[in-house]
């Protein structure tokens, strides 16, 4: 297995929003990080007006999830992490192995790209997905300063959509620019997603890190 990514959704529902919180930062997510090839736990919070209003993100070295500490932390959970799970609203968790990275991240943890365009997609013609990502849509992005990096992932375990596009951003004015229109609005782009079965697009602005990195935790 290659590199991987742990993407939960996930939406309070019945859990007070500082419950859900403190959960989340001085339990659930230092559990994982505990966890031999979890890299790191970095939350989000939806930019784009729409529900679930959370995103949580691990880095994992190959067979992280596969290993008997996650297998323990997984089976047994405390009486709070079962109380807060039954009252969440949504809990999407999905894992996904690494295709393929273009770009990079600043340097320095504390310029971090503060908002993350997720986008996944299902499709009936895989080839011409990839195709278009790699020959068109994500060089035409890249020339935009600010878009740092494109990560592509496919769908391990969990439901929803087989691809995921993660996109850094350095902010949302990108949206607004002609180069982003040219990206968005090609023919070769309308052919693709004339096979796509599955879309979901998301914004989210990055809340913090579990354990340092800065952010608004």
């Amino acid at each position: 297995m290659s590199e991987g990514l742990l993407y939960v959704l996930s939406e309070p529902g019945a859990v007070p929003e500082e419950e859900f919180h403190d959960w989340y930062d001085t339990e659930h997510a230092p559990a994982r990080l505990a966890v031999p090839g979890v890299r790191n736990a970095l939350r989000y919070r939806a930019a784009d007006g729409r529900t679930p209003s959370w995103m949580a993100c691990y880095d994992l070295d190959p067979g992280a999830l596969d290993t008997p500490e996650y297998a323990r932390l997984r089976s047994g959970r405390s009486p709070r992490e079962q109380r807060v799970v039954d009252g969440l609203a949504v809990l999407d968790r999905r894992v996904y192995e690494l295709l393929d990275t273009h770009g990079e991240l600043p340097a320095r943890p504390a310029e971090r790209a503060p908002f993350a365009l997720c986008v996944a997609m299902s499709t009936g013609d895989e080839a011409a997905l990839h195709d278009w990502y790699l020959g068109e849509h994500i060089p035409l992005l890249h020339t935009l300063p600010g878009w740092w990096r494109t990560r592509r992932f496919r769908l391990r375990e969990g439901t929803g959509p087989r691809f995921l596009a993660v996109h850094d951003l350095a902010g949302t004015a990108l949206f607004e620019t002609e180069t982003y229109r040219h990206a968005t609005s090609t023919p070769l782009r309308a052919r693709v997603l004339r096979e796509v079965t599955e879309r979901e697009r998301r914004l989210f602005r990055f809340h913090g890190a579990v354990g340092g990195e800065g952010g608004e935790e």
